[in-house]
Order: structure tokens, then C-alpha cells, then sequence
């Protein structure tokens, strides 16, 4: 899995000129899902979005994360993180998960973050979204669950 994650302010996410899901404080996060991605990649992103230490302290060092700051979550289904731009002019998505698989691990991420005790809105799988935000810093982290330590 591959996730881009934006400290905020606010964000939202329309579809249909319809706003579905919107956060104040917190994290908007972006996540693609790979053709071989599975429980540990799920267990990977649970584990590290809720605890990520990117949100400043009274000293204004990056030392809290989202749980600590009382923050919220706003989760976007992304298959483009897995495009392929190596060759030519239009990337490839061949390492993307088949739409059904990557809702599937999707909601197991919502469902993962929820047990930690995160509220989480999300944007509708799928659908074209537009996607509003103020990001905080800016702060933008990359994650991807293939690159995470041998356990």
C-alpha cells in the first residue's frame, strides 16, 4: 500500500458538488492499493498513520501525533499512487489492485484506524472527487508498506 499523508487544518471532499466527508485538525489521507498488498500492509498503515509524530508541540517540534492532538482523518481511495511513469507519457497501472480487492483493504484500513479510536471521514470509492485542503507546514509524508522493516 501507498499512502500520502497531509497534515491539515481542514479538508473535505465533494462529490457531485456535494461535500460527503470534511475534517478540521488532522490528516488527509491518500492510499493506493497494490495488487500484492494484504493484512500486513493493512496492519502496516493502522500501526503508522494514527502514530506519525508530525504534529508540533508547545515547543514547536514535530513530537505529537493524531491521537495526541485530538485529530481526525480524511481517507481518499487513490489508485493513481500506483502509476507507472518509467515509460512513456501515460502511466501504467498494472500494479494497482483490482477495484473490488482495493475496497476491500480499503475499509480494513477505516475499520483499523476506527479501532484505534480515530474518527475518519471518507471520499466514495470510485467516484471523481474534488478535494479541498489547508495543509498545515506544508507537511506531506510518503508511506509505502513495502518498504517498511522486517518484523
Amino acid at each position: 500500500m501507498r499512502a500520502v499523508i497531509q497534515r491539515v487544518s481542514r479538508a473535505s471532499v465533494r462529490v457531485d458538488g456535494k461535500i460527503i466527508g470534511a475534517i478540521d485538525e488532522g490528516l488527509l489521507v491518500f492510499l493506493g492499493v497494490g495488487k500484492e498488498d494484504g493484512e500486513k500492509d493493512v496492519d502496516f498503515m493502522v500501526r503508522k498513520i494514527p502514530n506519525l509524530r508530525i504534529f508540533e508541540d508547545e515547543n514547536g517540534k514535530m513530537n505529537r501525533n493524531l491521537k495526541e492532538v485530538g485529530g481526525k482523518v480524511l481517507f481518499i481511495s487513490q489508485f493513481t499512487l500506483y502509476g507507472d511513469c518509467r515509460r512513456g507519457l501515460r502511466p501504467s497501472f498494472d500494479e494497482a489492485a483490482p477495484p473490488a480487492e482495493a475496497r476491500r483493504w480499503c475499509e480494513k484500513v477505516v475499520e483499523g484506524l476506527e479501532k484505534e479510536g480515530i474518527t475518519v471521514e471518507q471520499g466514495e470509492f470510485g467516484a471523481f472527487m474534488e478535494v479541498d485542503l489547508l495543509n498545515q507546514g506544508p507537511v506531506t509524508i510518503l508511506l509505502d508498506s513495502k518498504e517498511r522493516r522486517r518484523q
